[in-house]
């Protein structure tokens, strides 16, 4: 099974897909291959598999990504290889992915995988502080291209089979573990 979470830049995709690892067995995360500079506290193969923007342009030409795309002009995909692997291990897959790549996936894989999408919803003023509040701190530039983006996330929320209210880190990773052992119990049926 494959468990999207989708929202915003500072929607806390990222901070779930953690918690989820933590107190789920046989959850594993699937980081996705980005041209962007690894930041202090990326780790290689963890946040992301950081390749230069030649080589994954390389990777689009030898068709390696399920999906990909360009966000905050950087490059952004899920490896084929790398899915069909962990998807054959039988593990549960939590990925953090745009709007775009959600539509992707759910289109590429809906006949052989079963695939459960989140969307987290955090208002705008909110989003904005926890931007601006973050350890990496984005320059002002790109905490306006993230805010500018907002609107167009959120007018994709059709998409998706979950929307949560984010406003509340325990209550959301509880509601997201329920529907992932309630969407695991409808595949074994």
């Amino acid at each position: 099974m494959l468990v999207i979470l989708s929202g915003v830049a500072g929607a806390g995709k990222d901070t779930i897909k953690k918690q989820l690892i933590e107190r789920m067995e046989n959850v594993e995360s699937l980081p996705s291959f980005t041209s962007r500079p690894r930041r202090e506290g990326d780790i290689e193969g963890q946040t992301y598999h950081f390749v230069s923007r030649e080589e994954f342009e390389k990777m689009i030409e030898k068709e390696e990504f399920y999906e990909y795309d360009i966000h905050h002009n950087q490059y952004y995909g899920t490896s084929r290889k790398l899915l069909n692997e962990k998807i054959k291990s039988g593990k549960i897959i939590v990925k953090d992915i745009d709007v775009n790549g959600t539509e992707h996936l759910k289109e590429l894989l809906k006949e052989d995988t079963r695939v459960v999408t989140i969307f987290l919803r955090v208002p705008k003023e909110e989003l904005k502080k926890r931007l601006e509040a973050r350890v990496d701190k984005p320059s002002p530039q790109e905490v306006i291209l993230r805010l500018n983006r907002f609107d167009y996330e959120e007018s994709k929320i059709s998409l998706y089979d979950y929307v949560l209210k984010n406003d509340d880190l325990e209550k959301t990773v509880q509601i997201i573990k329920t529907i992932i052992e309630n969407e695991q119990k409808m595949e074994e049926e």
